[in-house]
């Protein structure tokens, strides 16, 4: 229901009075006990909302801070993936450095090979990478990234500074295909370095899950030894001479046999290949024609004679 206009003059009217008796009394400073006893009932109330006011702002705050602190998380982490990856390019960089050193080492200490290659990202003259591997153990090659666009042939001689891998079978424009030494169809014709014995190292046929080798026909009454280091002899021209094959592990032989054989633990890596080097061009020649080292011969001791008592 509406008021009339009488009535709501009369509450204006009284509410002016009790405006004006209010300013008057607190003047006159009669207000100040009830103010008083009003800020007593209400001091727990204020603080209270002031103590809320600033756990807001508090909460506010540490908000703040999270979201702060998951960026710095965030920038941080990405500083790490990034060393991470730059670690990670400095070690493959040392690695290709040391290959390539070796690389460069073994050309300028063979100055009569023409040697033919290609690095992994980068076209190089002395370096060939592999790019494919037989995956079922029945035939061993690799495929290199040099064909014969680059000069590659068929028969050229394949090998790393540690030593012979094998020779190339077959060729197209920009790759070539290496029969591995370790394959049981290939034979090199070796020599025991100390003695000049001669011999014709083959892939072992037994067990094509290992890479060693067998020197085999090796006559009776030559020596040969564990320990012994197995070259390259250059006999018949197919590789040239002194290359690494690599070192005797094991000897057998029988008295009924006119021949013995040795197992021979490879020099080169076969599990690590990564680069290899084209032999294009080399001298043949036959290294068995060099004199055989002889022996020291070892004084025996001599027996003092006891004089007769």
């Amino acid at each position: 229901m509406y008021s009339s206009p009488r009535n709501r003059n009369a509450v204006v009217l009284i509410l002016v009075v009790l405006a004006l008796l209010l300013l008057i009394l607190f003047q006159t400073g009669q207000l100040q006990p009830l103010i008083d006893l009003a800020l007593g009932w209400f001091q727990p109330l204020l603080g209270g909302a002031v103590g809320m006011s600033a756990r807001a702002r508090d909460v506010t705050g540490s908000l703040g801070d999270v979201a702060a602190m998951r960026a710095r998380i965030n920038e941080l982490q990405t500083q790490l993936d990034e060393l991470s990856n730059s670690r990670v390019r400095i070690r493959e960089l040392e690695s290709e450095n040391t290959l390539l050193r070796q690389q460069l080492g073994y050309k300028q200490s063979n100055p009569d090979f023409d040697l033919v290659g290609a690095a992994v990202l980068e076209r190089a003259p002395d370096l060939a990478h592999v790019i494919g591997q037989d995956p079922s153990n029945l035939v061993r090659y690799i495929i290199v990234d040099q064909g014969s666009a680059e000069g590659v042939k068929p028969g050229m001689p394949v090998v790393t500074p540690q030593g012979l891998v094998g020779r190339v079978t077959a060729t197209g424009a920009h790759w070539a295909k290496v029969l591995l030494i370790t394959d049981p169809s290939s034979s090199v014709n070796a020599v025991v370095q100390s003695t000049r014995a001669t011999g014709i190292v083959q892939g072992e046929s037994g067990n094509l899950a290992t890479n060693n080798l067998v020197i085999k026909y090796v006559p009776q009454g030559e020596a040969i030894k564990t320990g012994d280091l197995i070259l390259s002899s250059g006999m018949g021209g197919s590789f040239p001479k002194r290359l690494v094959i690599g070192q005797v592990s094991e000897v057998r032989k029988h008295d009924i046999e006119l021949f013995q054989e040795a197992t021979i633990k490879p020099a080169v890596d076969f599990t690590r290949l990564e680069s290899v080097l084209i032999l294009k061009k080399f001298t043949p020649s036959d290294i068995t024609q060099e004199p055989t080292p002889t022996p020291t011969p070892i004084p025996k001791p001599t027996r003092t004679p006891t004089p007769a008592q």
